[in-house]
């Protein structure tokens, strides 16, 4: 359910100053975005923003410290060829932000305006395809690939191309972002309020403790956070039991990035169990209506087209880029058998999950099928606590066994981690030790690139949240035991 990170691909720049009505056929040449503000190149091969500024050799980032190269980049071999390109390549480039300092004193190369963006360039590209008219899928790309995200995204990012002075401001794009963060948090903080299970020290190490989360969302301007930021606001809706408004920013999440359908499995437990299937239809069908109505001018004019490309879940992944499967050989990391294990063994933990721990009535799981009030124990309203463990677990099952996790994805679940290791109490995980898990984490993410011993280490703490949420006690209770001494 992920999206892969696509391979880029080395071409000179060349400099445009037009616009190509044509950009996202692939037979033809399409628009590239380059550092020089206000300015567009256009490149025949691939990629024009890959190769543009002082970056494309090496990210360097805060303090000279040589950081990941953007994807499809190679590390430079010294300090003193990334000098060499850096110099060369600003001798030819304008600031894109005045004042900027363009210097290569002490080893320190500083990116023109803040330019530390990844794929933003790439978004930009394939937003203006749809500007120009292009509503074909197969043919909207960006020097990343094709466009591979759904209608949702390309709407949220058509305002954002606007608000940027066409895609050209990155330091505009990156305040709104720090915005986008700052309401993450807030959206975070009032589910935790509502739940009262984490400690009040433990927001500390949300908030300044992750270096990663804080270049994807400021830096990089990757897309997840967009979509984790309306996922949030959808479980803050269902929390306050509007369920139909809570489904609506569901699927507009999923319709940025298809990670969000990770929680899909316990937003339909939920919704089965307080509505029963009768009432949970009426909730799926706007799910289910706003994807077609979002997508309808690009269903119009290629139907699988847009699905294959926006909702591809066969997408194969670069072992390169991989964070939790560094310590397998890559042939096997590619096998498709291996796939179909992850798959099974996804589904197989979530109806555990659904079986044992969520439905604890004595009745069959097809009961949650009746209307409630035909049901044999009438079950009280849902709890904040029950909402969100089901819909975290969820998420968190499906990051356990995916087939490859990005550094862009740690956003996926890095907000409901201290949930998960806070909300099920068990005296053999301390405080101490669920803060050690946390570091560890945060360490396994921040390694680059990722290691044997780095995707080894993030198993290992998945498996003890995984652990703690089985055998600690749950947030649905077992009512055929009340019932008995009813009698």
């Amino acid at each position: 359910m992920e999206h892969a990170v696509h391979q880029g691909r080395h071409v000179e720049e060349v400099d445009f100053s037009g616009v190509n009505k044509d950009s996202g056929n692939s037979s033809q040449p399409s628009v590239r975005w380059g550092t020089r503000r206000g300015k567009r190149n256009l490149s025949t091969k691939g990629s024009g923003f890959r190769g543009s500024g002082p970056a494309s050799a090496a990210h360097l980032q805060d303090g000279g410290r040589l950081e990941e190269t953007r994807p499809g980049r190679s590390r430079s071999s010294g300090d003193g060829t990334v000098r060499a390109v850096a110099a060369a390549r600003l001798a030819r480039a304008a600031p894109t932000a005045p004042g900027t300092a363009l210097h290569a004193e002490g080893g320190r190369l500083p990116l023109p305006g803040g330019d530390t963006e990844i794929d933003w360039k790439a978004y930009m590209a394939e937003v203006e395809g749809v500007i120009n008219g292009t509503y074909d899928y197969t043919q909207l790309r960006g020097d990343t690939g094709p466009l591979v995200y759904p209608a949702g995204f390309v709407y949220i990012f058509m305002g954002l191309y606007y608000a940027t002075g066409r895609g050209t401001d990155i330091r505009m794009a990156q305040h709104i972002f720090a915005v986008l963060y700052l309401a993450t948090l807030l959206l975070v903080f009032l589910i935790y309020h509502q739940t009262c299970k984490v400690p009040p020290f433990v927001f500390f190490f949300m908030c300044c403790a992750s270096y990663r989360v804080h270049s994807i969302f400021v830096l990089r301007l990757f897309n997840d956070p967009v979509a984790m930021v309306l996922l949030f606001l959808s479980i803050n809706l269902l929390l306050a039991q509007r369920w139909s408004w809570g489904c609506c920013c569901f699927s507009l999440a999923v319709s940025v990035k298809m990670n969000v359908l990770l929680f899909a499995p316990g937003l339909l437990f939920l919704l089965l169990r307080q509505f029963g299937l009768r009432g949970a239809l009426p909730k799926l069908g706007i799910c289910a209506v706003l994807q077609v109505v979002l997508g309808l001018p690009f269903l119009l004019e290629n139907p699988v087209g847009y699905v294959s490309r926006s909702f591809d879940l066969g997408r194969q992944f670069l072992f390169r880029w991989t964070v939790n499967w560094r310590f397998l050989p890559e042939a096997l990391f590619l096998h498709r058998a291996f796939h179909l294990a992850l798959l099974t063994a996804h589904l197989t933990l979530l109806l555990l999950f659904a079986l044992c721990r969520w439905h604890r009535t004595g009745e069959s799981i097809l009961s949650l099928l009746k209307d409630p009030s035909k049901r044999k124990f009438p079950l009280q309203p849902l709890t904040p606590n029950q909402i969100v463990s089901a819909l975290f677990t969820s998420n968190f099952i499906g990051i356990c066994f995916s087939r490859s996790l990005h550094y862009q994805f740690y956003v996926w679940y890095f907000h409901t981690l201290p949930y998960l290791l806070w909300a099920t109490p068990a005296r053999w995980l301390t405080h101490l030790l669920r803060l050690l898990v946390l570091g560890l984490i945060e360490l396994s993410w921040n390694t680059y690139p990722s290691t044997s011993c780095s995707s080894g280490a993030l198993h290992m703490c998945h498996a003890v949240i995984l652990l703690q949420l089985w055998l600690g006690p749950q947030p649905f209770p077992k009512i055929i035991q009340h019932s008995k001494k009813a009698h």
